[in-house]
């Protein structure tokens, strides 16, 4: 199927109606209103019996093994598939999942080792995988358009029909001739060469990437290096990768996505009470709600991933005396040196890698992890429970890592991300994946500016950018090290160094807000 010429939303019409895998149809009840400008995100909520806050043990996350290393680097396989899980204690989900598992296999690698993933989509829709924060070639990023059909919808496909489509919802077709198809299986070859740093994978099949990751399709992958393991960071049973995800469910604890389509095969129809953004009532960490987790009185590197669709997190240490992360790391690896912060702000997508000292805890206390960026249950994510003392060697040194300062000696452009009439676009512009909106050049160091008109995550495909600046001022907070994903507060504007010299070819720039980038929040470039 590769090289089918692909209408944005024709070909997925074409595979609507009979012979169409059945998908389990979610439920609108207890659906909320955003807010009253239409910009803030809904909050769905749940009909199912919750459990009480930190019940639950914290699953620990296990790495993957592989199938066989040899010449071509390390190799993987994955199913994606429909399974039953238990995410609400006494209740069966079904989700999409890799490998069946929510969220998907922990992928555990080296920097410089190619990992080749080999996937099979047995799911009854079309999938595209990115692995999020990957310095990738183009043709195994995930473009929105590379899609992986299943068995009944290859078995369908009309490259005729297909080409000839014209698009919805008074849009122009949008045919894209570099579209990479496959049937039902795909290996998509990740080189690695870049820095240790935590990854995440996810869905990113255009117009549906928010409902499928909402139903499963996402997972961890941490990126190791020497310089990363030299350090005397906390190491094996105290390094915790903590994936933090939102969801809502009905009364049967089935996920609730308003999606007037829930075959996800026809057009796209998300329900405008999410087209804001999706959020739920219940939080989630490494797929249980508001789990608790026993320590020892010694320090913890936790490896926090923001995996939910639209929500943003202020995360506090709520415990005797307080409590402060101490952030070693950002989306791209390692800082310079290590900086303190009492909250951290997630937007969508953001990584930040911080070590948590519990010996600052009498042994019996209690540590909640809140999100004081919203209230009740949403205002709760986890708690740590101090249960012994122990021996520690680890330390936080002073230097953790040199960072190359960009010097821009390229272009500098210009984005801008807004709602425009009904849709979000980028420069006014709604996403054409046949059109590049720009052409850096390879190897110049260029400058971005961003301006956000309302609240977007802004992230690039490609490369990994340094902050230089927010409207008039310095850096904030939380933009040093390596980015890949910046929050835009509304109204506001950020520049960043970004220099495109992994490879040439097409990539996407977007909000990682999943359904504004669903409606159109995404640009096309073309490094050249």
């Amino acid at each position: 199927m590769s090289g089918l010429r692909l209408s944005r939303r024709g070909v997925l019409r074409l595979f609507g109606g009979a012979g169409a895998a059945a998908v389990l149809a979610p439920t609108l009840a207890g659906c909320a209103k955003p807010g009253d400008d239409g910009i803030n995100p809904g909050t769905l909520t749940s009909k199912a019996k919750l459990p009480q806050p930190y019940t639950v043990p914290l699953p620990i996350l296990k790495p993957l093994a592989p199938d066989s290393t040899d010449a071509q680097g390390v190799h993987y396989s994955m199913t994606l598939k429909q399974a039953e899980v238990e995410i609400l204690p006494g209740y069966r989900t079904k989700i999409f999942g890799y490998n069946g598992t929510f969220p998907g296999p922990y992928l555990d690698v080296h920097a410089g080792t190619p990992m080749v993933v080999h996937q099979t989509n047995q799911l009854p829709v079309p999938i595209a995988t990115h692995l999020h924060g990957g310095l990738t070639p183009p043709s195994d990023d995930g473009f929105p358009t590379d899609l992986v059909f299943p068995q009944v919808l290859a078995d369908m496909a009309n490259p005729g029909m297909a080409a000839s489509m014209p698009g919805m919802d008074g849009m122009p077709s949008m045919a894209d001739p570099q579209a990479h198809l496959a049937a039902v299986q795909r290996d998509y070859v990740f080189p690695l060469n870049q820095r240790a740093a935590t990854l995440w994978y996810h869905d990113h099949r255009m117009d549906f990437s928010g409902v499928q990751i909402w139903r499963g399709l996402f997972g961890l992958c941490v990126v190791r290096d020497a310089e990363d393991d030299k350090l005397p960071l906390p190491k094996g049973e105290r390094e915790i990768p903590l994936m933090i995800a939102d969801r809502a469910f009905d009364a049967d604890g089935q996920l609730i996505y308003p999606e007037k389509d829930p075959t996800l095969l026809g057009k796209p129809s998300m329900d405008k009470s999410i087209a804001a953004g999706a959020q739920g009532d219940v939080i989630l960490v490494n797929g249980a709600p508001w789990p608790y987790l026993e320590v020892a009185a010694v320090k913890y590197r936790l490896r926090i991933v923001n995996a939910s669709n639209a929500r943003r997190y202020e995360l506090k240490l709520d415990g005797p005396g307080g409590g402060t992360f101490i952030q070693v790391g950002s989306d791209g690896g390692l800082l310079a040196s290590p900086m303190t912060h009492s909250t951290l702000h997630l937007s969508p997508a953001e990584r930040f890698d911080v070590v948590v000292d519990f010996s600052k805890y009498p042994v019996g206390s209690t540590v909640t992890l809140k999100n004081s960026a919203d209230s009740g249950g949403a205002g709760q994510v986890m708690q740590f429970k101090v249960t012994s003392q122990a021996s520690d060697d680890s330390s936080v040194p002073s230097t953790l890592s040199t960072i190359e300062k960009l010097t821009v000696d390229g272009a500098k452009r210009r984005l801008v991300f807004a709602l425009d009439g009904s849709q979000w676009h980028v420069n006014g512009k709604a996403f054409d994946p046949a059109r590049p909106l720009l052409k850096p050049e390879f190897g110049k160091t260029e400058q971005w500016t961003v301006t956000s008109v309302e609240r977007h995550p802004v992230h690039l495909h490609g490369a990994h950018f340094q902050v230089t600046g927010r409207g008039s001022g310095g850096l904030g907070e939380y933009d040093h090290g390596w980015k890949d994903t910046v929050e835009l507060s509304p109204g506001s504007d950020i520049t960043f160094a970004v220099r495109f010299d992994s490879y040439r070819g097409r990539y996407v720039a977007h909000c990682h807000n999943l359904e504004h980038e669903d409606m159109g929040m995404m640009a096309t470039f073309q490094v050249v």
